[in-house]
């Protein structure tokens, strides 16, 4: 694996003092993506491997326990998961304002993915409803701490040209822990006699070493904005009032509102999966398989995407992915399936969010000033989670009120109408065009 070079170098004209020399503007090719990554960049998808096996350990067990363990209805659930999901929304703003002040984003990162950590014990002690939902809400929220200034970082580390890929290496590397994660938890509950607190045991020692990565291995210090970088953002005192302020900017004003409203229509994992297992009348041992298609043609897919992103045009990505979850839905809604039916939704599936995970932050960088740049993405960000968690309490009512196929029916129209929107809207080319970010 070659890493780019992250030294610093003499400035030259056009470049910026103290700032890492830029990689030339060629097009790697495409067996050798990685070398156009930065070191930290690699660090942090370490870190998030890492991490996301101890998460995926708990996502792919918990619908099963919740539902069976607990009896929840798919209301009750769909509250659970929009907490889950959405929690992470109230405090992303926080998160990002807090590291772009000081530019503390290690410390902001570390100290979410260290409430994190603690929260996987603290499963083992709470049985009620109100209590997981506590648990998972203080989860949430150290996710909503630590991924804008953790995006940040790879926005800041990477060259222009090369967002796309650095995001898409990172999400890689971010799905192959959830990959081996629901694996883990198999082999856990398959071994243990009491495999639901197993496997959150387990978890607990595994986010506990991603931590200790984060703190021995990522760097520090991130570069300052030099005079050529001192644009009117980067001359805003960093404060909320100034994050919200960016909204100004046509780009990513439209950018945040296609994130927000394609979020609305975006049905949780969790429903998906439950909706699988019943069609396949999957047994309860085997429903952490589920999530392996889905990050697998994630893993596969994040940084080719990404590539694409930056040579064609991240909003033709971002697009592009909808329109595959669209088909995913429709072909779940389909009266005739076959054996291939659930291995086509999955690949689906992964394939969406490998064509909008990184690729959306790729392109919300192209127009937030460095200075800003934490609290920025979270703004994004918060849009897009905060409209996921209403989808999660719409969907689990609809299907409480209507069933699982007819409340699956309303969020395909719905992505089809707010996909249709999202075109109209087409946010200015600016953000989204490649090898251009904000500094």
């Amino acid at each position: 694996m070659y890493v780019a070079d992250t030294r610093t170098r003499p400035a030259g004209p056009g470049a910026t003092p103290g700032l890492p020399a830029p990689p030339p503007a060629t097009r790697a090719p495409a067996g050798l993506a990685w070398r156009a990554v930065p070191a930290t960049v690699l660090v942090l998808g370490t870190v998030s491997l890492i991490t996301d096996v101890s998460a995926e350990m708990v996502t792919a067990v918990l619908p099963l326990y919740l539902v069976t363990g607990l009896g929840l209805s798919p209301l009750g659930f769909g509250l659970l998961d929009g907490i889950y999901n959405g929690a992470s929304a109230l405090v992303r703003l926080v998160g990002g304002h807090l590291a772009d002040r000081g530019r503390r984003y290690k410390s902001m990162a570390a100290l979410g993915y260290g409430l994190s950590a603690l929260c996987k014990p603290a499963l083992l002690i709470v049985h009620s409803v109100a209590g997981i939902s506590a648990v998972l809400a203080m989860d949430r929220t150290g996710k909503g701490l630590r991924t804008a200034p953790r995006d940040a970082m790879i926005s800041l580390a990477a060259s222009p040209e090369a967002q796309g890929r650095s995001f898409g290496v990172h999400r890689a590397m971010d799905t192959a822990g959830a990959l081996l994660g629901p694996v883990v938890a198999i082999v856990v509950m398959h071994a243990a006699a009491d495999g639901f607190d197993a496997v959150f045991t387990v978890s607990f020692c595994v986010a506990a070493t991603g931590v200790v990565v984060l703190l021995l291995f990522v760097p520090g210090r991130v570069p300052q904005p030099g005079p050529a970088e001192s644009g009117p953002g980067e001359q805003a005192a960093v404060s909320l009032r100034a994050a919200v302020s960016l909204l100004g900017d046509r780009a990513l004003r439209r950018l945040t509102l296609c994130a927000l409203l394609l979020g609305l229509a975006t049905v949780s994992d969790s429903f998906l999966y439950l909706i699988l297992q019943r069609d396949l009348d999957l047994s309860g041992e085997w429903f952490p398989l589920l999530p392996l298609g889905t990050s697998a043609a994630f893993l596969l897919l994040a940084v080719p995407l990404g590539r694409t992103a930056d040579r064609f045009g991240r909003w033709r990505v971002f697009l592009a992915g909808h329109g595959g979850l669209l088909v995913a839905y429709g072909l779940l809604l389909a009266p005739a399936g076959g054996a291939a039916l659930p291995a086509v939704v999955l690949v689906l599936h992964g394939a969406f969010y490998a064509a909008t995970d990184g690729v959306l932050m790729a392109a919300a960088a192209g127009s937030v000033p460095q200075r800003l740049r934490s609290s920025g993405l979270a703004l994004v960000q918060t849009g897009q989670v905060g409209a996921r968690f209403a989808c999660s309490l719409l969907f689990g009512a609809a299907w409480t009120a209507w069933g699982d196929h007819a409340a699956l029916a309303a969020a395909t129209a719905a992505l089809a109408a707010c996909t249709a929107a999202a075109v109209a809207l087409r946010p200015g080319r600016a953000g989204l065009r490649p090898g251009r970010v904000a500094r």
